[in-house]
């Protein structure tokens, strides 16, 4: 059901040649090629994070930071690199989730987020531990007890600069506890965002710490020197790709919601079209960040991955209702202008290494893998999963596409709740379904906790984990 749209976008869509839909015969090796590539990119991207990691203490040590003279010093010490550590750690968060292309295209928006996550534990604990050692250590070198010595560092006027740590340290533990799951699904998206922000002025907390009291950044000038250029490399990537880059981007494209189309019950399907999307660069199963400039809506910006291979002129999106804001998209004004932050994900074609594949989708998870199949040749399966029926999206399209291009199509229908449900997507249902899905290349997508199930049983069933390509919806 069409619930909106622009009558010259559907004029524009009339004129379109149906054959830029027609895929390219698959290209051989070019996977591989392009495994490769990333391998070696990612080689690049670690050398640069522990390299300047070992800088870093290496400076520290030979500037005469590291002294074994009581157990005081031993402590202080340890609170010092672990601080330094940590503070870095914090740059490298913000780096991670800082929108930067070449990094996202190396390593992909998902991995991207379980190094941030993993990398925000890291550095808590190297804050926490900064804190520790660094009470414990004054208190035995001043001969005070703990409690006197935390009233000295935060009231006595001796250790400039404890009050802003003492934020800054708050700040971040309430961003940590805000990204556990059971916490964040509690949360709504505007506060969690909000608490979020707060990562950046903690960092800025922890600078004006570090300035007046890090011995090694005020004795050491060299030290100094290579750790402001760190923190302005970083502010420079932060301006660049997360404000300027989206602004050029807005006026570049200029785009707009053309119509809103009702695809199932609570999923619409919204088609955007602009100027130049071609210069986009997008690939089937990618996703882009998307704010909708319209009253409630432009503070927010929502990942959503085509449903549709782009054509050059036109995007399309899929969303379920899952939340206060995906539940309105229906309502979505015709000609809205829309700022859209992409392509992101590695979610494509140009990952997979084997003629050999099978996507798997679940849910809504099904949009990437829609988009897909106008590209992908060879020997494909498709397996579709679902609860009932009626969760089905895109039937019409996902058969017509199968019968065009020659894929094999599977709907596996019925409650995981159900003694035979529960054996759906097992490993041996899976390879009852498809007896050689060893030798393939297989992409999952769907909810988080159904990918990461399904990943395992496809490991289960003889796939290789470097040939098992994931994507989790998880607004």
């Amino acid at each position: 059901m069409i619930l909106s749209l622009d009558w010259s976008y559907v004029v524009e869509m009339a004129a379109l040649d149906r054959s830029r839909l027609a895929p390219e015969p698959l290209p051989s090796a070019v996977g591989v090629r392009q495994h490769r590539r990333r391998a070696a990119g990612l080689s690049v991207v670690w050398a640069v994070i522990l390299g300047n990691a070992a800088v870093m203490v290496w400076l520290w040590i030979h500037g005469g930071n590291w002294t074994l003279k009581s157990s005081g010093d031993v402590l202080t010490s340890i609170a010092r690199i672990t601080g330094l550590l940590s503070a870095y750690l914090a740059l490298i968060q913000v780096i991670l989730l800082a929108r930067v292309p070449a990094l996202e295209r190396l390593v992909g928006f998902d991995r991207l987020s379980v190094w941030h996550r993993w990398n925000g534990h890291a550095c808590l604990d190297l804050v926490l531990a900064h804190v520790v050692f660094s009470v414990w250590g004054y208190a035995l070198l001043d001969k005070f007890s703990v409690p006197k010595e935390i009233s000295t560092m935060l009231g006595g006027g001796i250790y400039p600069g404890m009050i802003t740590a003492t934020v800054g340290t708050a700040l971040l533990i309430a961003v940590v506890l805000t990204s556990i799951v059971i916490v964040k699904r509690r949360l709504r998206y505007e506060w969690w965002y909000a608490v979020h922000l707060l990562a950046y002025a903690g960092i800025a907390l922890a600078w004006f710490h570090q300035i007046p009291t890090g011995n090694e950044l005020v004795l050491d000038k060299v030290a100094a020197a290579y750790w402001r250029s760190l923190v302005i490399a970083t502010l420079v990537l932060i301006v660049v790709f997360r404000l300027v880059a989206p602004a050029v981007a807005a006026l570049r494209y200029r785009l707009r919601v053309a119509a809103v189309v009702e695809e199932g019950p609570g999923v619409v399907s919204l088609w955007i079209t602009g100027r130049g999307l071609d210069r986009l660069h997008a690939r089937p199963g990618q996703f882009f960040l998307w704010r909708f400039l319209t009253r409630g809506r432009w503070s927010k910006a929502h990942p959503f991955s085509l449903s549709a291979a782009p054509d050059g002129r036109s995007l399309r999106i899929t969303v379920k209702a899952l939340g206060d804001d995906t539940a309105r998209m229906g309502e979505m004004p015709i000609g809205t202008r829309v700022v859209a932050e992409g392509p992101f994900g590695v979610f494509t074609d140009g990952s997979r290494r084997r003629e050999k594949v099978l996507l798997i989708a679940g849910g809504i998870g099904i949009t990437p893998v829609r988009a897909l199949l106008q590209e992908m040749r060879g020997d494909v399966v498709v397996i579709y999963r679902v609860v009932t029926a009626e969760d089905i999206l895109f039937r019409k399209e996902l058969d017509d596409l199968a019968e065009t291009s020659d894929f094999e199509l599977h709907y596996i229908v019925g409650d995981h709740a159900t003694d035979e449900g529960r054996t759906y997507l097992s490993p041996d249902h899976l390879r009852e379904v498809v007896p050689d899905i060893a030798e393939r290349d297989v992409y999952v997508c769907g909810p988080p906790g159904l990918t990461n199930i399904v990943t395992r049983h496809v490991r289960e069933a003889g796939v290789r984990r470097s040939h098992i390509h994931a994507e989790r919806f998880a607004l």
